[in-house]
């Protein structure tokens, strides 16, 4: 079995981590075992391109409990936990590629390196996977039947490779589960996220200024929960609905050029590229902290900063400080990218179970599907999405009322008013 990790050894210390995260994964678990005996996949080889944390060992350990062939590589360079990596390729059989650090060279590599193993199935979180297969693999197309997408980032490029024309194959919009972005998005990114900053700086957040921008689910999980340790939290936001909401949370909201010159903290979290800039960097406190949520370093300008950095040094692992051209020190976090992944360890396991349970739940309806799907971006299919919030009450314990007939009749009557 071919596979590039940094060390087998680690392969015991992953397991039990993987083991600890299993046991907050209730809904997967329950998939892995219908899987066991089921067996939907069998003979479907499938190729992701997803963090390598505890978490996404199991959804591969589920995906092989349905039959698949799985080959694994990272969607980011900083993302990989080693020791779990190991654990998959030792005890799993799974065929890794993905070492924490990678410079971008090897990360293409890898991305080949599952390419090379002929998927019928894509798992991407970011679609680094599907670009690299459209642009340089196009010869392989054919043969691929669907894909699932993990992230927002990922669902723009895909929709619009699809307003192109472009996009050869079906992929439905994981992130866009109810069950996903309002859970994961919000809760994991928003925990997650100052876990990151908070391990990497050892830093009081209460009494500072935390400027979040981007007010999506992630940034509105990651405002709450900034508020929640006592920040004075500023937003920012090229959307009037986005920026309205967060007025009504409670939330202050300016422009980045305004946010830039008060802020001790800044994360983002938009999706888009260059969001704070060279001119913002030049007019930030002395030890500002800077860092991202959002999937690509490109929402920093990390070159507009190099270019008016006099010295750079390595303090702490993961924090660079920058002395610019006044004097000033800006300390970047994890090299511009995802803070939680790169110092941390990501979303907690409960929530990415249901992520997970949607990206199992979606290649096996897309395996089983009568009728293949256009080549264009898919939502997960709704009785998964409530099947999925169903089994995750059922297992926290909770229960809720259901409709009783009458109320069904009032809900579908015109006829019924005062």
């Amino acid at each position: 079995m071919d596979f590039d990790i940094k060390d087998i050894k680690l392969a015991g210390d992953g397991a039990l981590r993987i083991e600890w995260a299993n046991q907050s994964m209730p809904v997967l678990n329950r998939i892995r075992k219908r899987f066991e005996g089921e067996k939907p996949l069998n003979g479907i080889t499938i190729a992701a391109c997803l963090h390598v944390t505890t978490e996404t060992a199991s959804l591969m350990q589920t995906l092989k409990a349905g039959g698949a062939d799985v080959f694994l590589c990272a969607s980011n360079p900083l993302s990989t936990q080693d020791d779990v990596a190991a654990s998959l390729v030792k005890k799993d059989k799974i065929p890794v590629f993905a070492i924490k650090g990678e410079d971008n060279k090897t990360y293409y590599k890898h991305i080949n390196s599952v390419l090379d193993a002929g998927p019928l199935y894509t798992m991407d979180d970011g679609a680094d996977l599907v670009s690299t297969l459209h642009s340089e693999r196009s010869e392989m197309i054919d043969k691929v039947q669907g894909g699932t997408e993990e992230t927002t980032t990922g669902i723009i490029r895909l929709r619009s490779m699809a307003a192109e024309g472009v996009l050869k194959y079906p992929i439905i919009a994981v992130n866009d589960a109810q069950t996903k972005h309002l859970f994961d998005n919000r809760y994991g990114t928003g925990q997650s996220t100052l876990d990151g900053i908070i391990r990497a700086t050892n830093r009081l957040m209460a009494g500072s200024g935390f400027v979040v921008c981007g007010y999506g689910w992630c940034g509105r999980g990651l405002a709450m929960r900034a508020r929640g340790m006592g920040a004075n939290v500023i937003v920012t936001e090229v959307n009037d609905i986005a920026a309205l909401e967060a007025v009504m949370d409670g939330f202050s909201v300016m422009p980045i050029g305004r946010a830039a010159k008060i802020g001790d903290f800044f994360c983002t979290v938009t999706g888009n590229i260059n969001v704070i800039r060279k001119e913002h960097f030049k007019i930030m406190k002395d030890g500002a902290v800077v860092s991202n949520s959002g999937h690509f370093n490109v929402e920093l300008d990390l070159e507009g900063l190099k270019s008016i950095t006099v010295s750079k040094r390595t303090i702490r692992p993961f924090v660079e400080e920058h002395r610019i051209e006044n004097g000033r020190r800006i300390i970047v976090l994890g090299q511009g990218r995802l803070i939680n992944l790169a110092a941390a360890e990501g979303h907690p396991s409960s929530v990415m179970d249901m992520s997970f349970a949607n990206q199992a739940l979606s290649i096996e309806y897309m395996v089983k599907s009568a009728t293949p799907l256009a080549k264009d971006v898919h939502p997960v299919p709704k009785d998964i999405d409530q099947m999925i919030a169903r089994e995750k009450l059922a297992a926290m314990g909770v229960k809720i009322d259901r409709l009783t007939a009458e109320q069904k009749k009032y809900l579908a009557s015109w006829k019924m008013g005062t």
